[in-house]
């Protein structure tokens, strides 16, 4: 209880502080006063078990870009200190895609990424890396450029060790090969342009570039549609033991979790994410969303958000049963800032937040299920 009362102080008395680099908002200079109804106590990362890392995606890059609103990150300062105050583990959630912070062949983009990690180390928080091999979100000049194999080996052996490089000890996991199968099962060999031309051979590869770069870091893959025992979770149970075998340096499978109440929850995900647990990794659930069908304009009903908060409870209570799932992520934590409306026609509010702060069911879903996790589980 001394470790918690005292991370969440530390939180609480640091959630004004501003990234180096970010522009101050008129008025920054003057302590900004506590929300109503944020007590220490009050948050999800103060009831979270000890051993249970509570994070959430730092809104930025991406779709934002193209939204009336400026980076949420930068000026808004309530979301800042809800991001401070209530988890203790970030994601970036596009600011270290490849397009963000490698948009010329030559040139890095790293302020964003670097602001995030100076405000992760300033309120106590750890930093997941997402992601360095992928088949999306790629730049032009690297999807569309003419190089020879030996030539986009380099590039990905000198873009992985450059941004692990810069972030090593900064950052304790990452997402380094995300999405890699196809639903079935089968490898991304059209769409992912590191397989395609490179053969399956370069996924390993990526995984022990990353660990030269920082041999402390916990090294994950991570993909979607993988929550329930089918042919893509099952290719990845068969393919990780093969390539530790091999010495390749995985250390855990990463489970995303954007769920949708169109469908049924996923019953066997503590199944499932065990059966990892068993081989010996770490596990994680990393992007956790759940959108609802939501005209534009209207409300969701209240079975709607019942419906909503069991799906998040749920997911929850299928990671804390597993020993080795050490950090649960949820994949923004406002409305005002998902991403799911902009890519998913008639469905949305898919947070734990409305727009405005205020906490949903699901919200208390979570908060409910951490606090009868905690006797005992940090003692494990």
């Amino acid at each position: 209880m001394k470790v918690r009362h005292s991370l969440a102080a530390a939180v609480l008395a640091s959630a004004m502080l501003i990234p180096a680099g970010v522009p101050a908002v008129a008025g920054q200079h003057q302590p900004v006063p506590q929300p109503p109804g944020l007590a220490k106590q009050d948050t999800l990362r103060w009831v979270a078990p000890q051993d249970l890392k509570v994070g959430t995606a730092v809104a930025g890059g991406g779709h934002h870009e193209t939204q009336s609103y400026p980076d949420p990150f930068t000026y808004d300062t309530e979301y800042r200190e809800r991001l401070a105050a209530e988890f203790n583990s970030v994601s970036p959630e596009n600011q270290l895609k490849w397009e963000y912070v490698h948009p010329a062949r030559d040139t890095y983009r790293f302020a964003e990424m670097d602001a995030i990690v100076e405000f992760a180390q300033a309120n106590n928080q750890v930093v997941r890396g997402h992601t360095l091999f992928w088949h999306s979100q790629n730049p032009a000049w690297l999807e569309e450029g003419n190089f020879s194999k030996d030539e986009l080996r380099a590039i990905l052996k000198e873009h992985i060790q450059t941004v692990v490089g810069r972030y090593a000890g900064k950052i304790q996991q990452w997402d380094v090969a995300n999405e890699i199968f196809n639903g079935d099962g089968t490898l991304r060999t059209t769409d992912n342009i590191w397989i395609r031309e490179l053969g399956p051979e370069i996924i390993a590869d990526a995984f022990r570039w990353a660990h030269e770069a920082d041999p402390k870091a916990k090294l994950f893959f991570n993909d979607y549609g993988v929550e329930g025992i089918n042919a893509k979770s099952n290719a990845y149970l068969e393919l990780i033991p093969r390539l530790q075998a091999e010495g390749v340096p995985v250390d855990g499978f990463a489970i995303q979790g954007h769920l949708s109440t169109r469908y049924g929850f996923p019953g066997d995900l503590q199944q499932n994410l065990q059966r990892f647990d068993d081989l010996g990794l770490e596990t994680a659930i990393t992007e956790l969303d759940v959108r609802m069908d939501v005209a534009r304009g209207t409300a969701p009903t209240a079975a709607q958000l019942e419906k909503q908060a069991s799906y998040y409870q749920r997911a929850l209570e299928a990671c804390v049963a597993v020993d080795e799932c050490n950090s649960f992520t949820i994949w923004g934590f406002t409305d005002k800032y998902s991403w799911v409306p902009v890519f998913f026609a008639g469905e949305g509010e898919a947070t734990v937040m409305w727009d405005d702060y205020t906490r949903k069911p699901s919200y208390h879903a979570l908060q409910e299920t951490l606090e009868q996790a905690s006797p005992g589980r940090g003692n494990r």
